[in-house]
């Protein structure tokens, strides 16, 4: 009896999308954060400098994370032998792709998530900026306020 008659749709859709998370996780991991800056760096300059299609093409899917993400995605599918709505080889496919579309939206909801977050720093910093100047300004006047009251 195959696997997805036991399974009913809406585990597959939990497994689904909780697979997706770590995909996502290590897709962006790997592409993005500093700990991985310097196999990064050495990965992009083989995907710019390689002698042959198929090195620059290797090297370049740990600097993509939507490419990444296929690769890591099919380990994580086989993995757990997830199939989506279908059994066999078809439902494996289904799951696959599925696996990275989910993943991709929890990188881009996360980068989104990010660039929110560093745009209010810099806001906050500006407006911390602008609080000191017009402090510094307000005891300036005030120095000089009493200065001409003494004199």
């Amino acid at each position: 009896m195959h696997r997805l008659l036991v399974m009913s749709i809406s585990t597959q859709l939990v497994w689904l999308f909780v697979l997706a998370a770590p995909v996502a996780s290590i897709a962006w991991t790997v592409t993005h954060e500093d700990v991985f800056a310097e196999i990064r760096r050495f990965c992009v300059n083989r995907s710019r400098h390689g002698r042959q299609w198929l090195e620059r093409k290797f090297f370049y899917l740990f600097t993509c994370e939507y490419c990444f993400s296929h690769y890591i995605a099919l380990g994580g599918v086989l993995l757990i032998d997830l199939r989506l709505l279908v059994p066999g080889w078809r439902g494996t496919l289904l799951a696959w792709f599925a696996t990275v579309w989910v993943a991709n939206i929890y990188m881009s909801l996360f980068a989104r998530l990010r660039l929110d977050i560093k745009r209010e720093r810099v806001e906050i910093k500006q407006e911390e900026h602008v609080a000191e100047r017009i402090a510094d300004e307000d005891e300036g006047a005030g120095d000089r306020g009493r200065r001409t009251a003494t004199h």
